[in-house]
């Protein structure tokens, strides 16, 4: 029968479901609004301030991994037990999970006992903010060879940190912070709700 995810290691679940890359495929911007509909519908609209398609599979053309990654933004009433509950029942799995310094949730949906399902999508919570992923999506989306550059330093990792996803992420980080900061400075409080009327 074989572990459920569940009781897997950190190690067992990086041999499962290992970093893999993948050309665009252009269902993916259908597949984030079909999902986006699906959470609307699922959730209490009242606390949702705003869901975005972010990562890789949002740029058309830029090689990433098969996942869609949904930022999910709440106010700050809203109920963190019982929205995670809501969404276990529409079929996330709850990741990750931390509350302060600021709220993170992480769940998933197309991770199975036998590898990765045709869809997998990557659901981000998180309290509605100014942040880092939405300007650097938008940087690449008007920057094609930014986003070529990132495609290839994705290609040049996968090898070395196939099975290491801490790792993987944490060799990004530099070209994804310094093209977040030139992306800032250009868009200026495009997302800062503080600016937003």
């Amino acid at each position: 029968m074989g572990k459920e995810l569940s009781e897997m290691t950190l190690e067992e679940l990086w041999e499962l479901f290992p970093i893999i890359l993948k050309e665009h495929n252009y269902n993916y911007k259908h597949w984030y609004e079909i999902e986006k509909e699906e959470l609307l519908n699922c959730l209490d609209n009242k606390n949702i301030m705003r869901i975005s398609h972010i990562g890789s599979s949002a740029v058309e053309g830029l090689i990433s991994k098969p996942t869609v990654d949904i930022l999910l933004e709440v106010d700050s009433e809203t109920n963190i037990e019982k929205f995670k509950n809501i969404l276990s029942q529409c079929g996330w799995a709850l990741m990750s999970s931390q509350e302060s310094p600021y709220l993170q949730l992480s769940f998933n949906k197309g991770y199975t006992k036998e590898g990765f399902a045709e869809k997998v999508y990557h659901l981000h919570v998180r309290n509605f903010d100014n942040w880092n992923e939405l300007y650097f999506r938008d940087y690449l989306l008007e920057h094609k060879e930014v986003a070529d550059e990132y495609g290839k330093l994705k290609l040049g990792l996968m090898d070395k940190y196939k099975h290491n996803r801490d790792g993987y992420t944490s060799a990004k980080s530099d070209f994804i912070l310094k093209y977040t900061k030139m992306a800032k400075e250009k868009y200026g409080d495009r997302y800062n709700p503080a600016k937003q009327v």
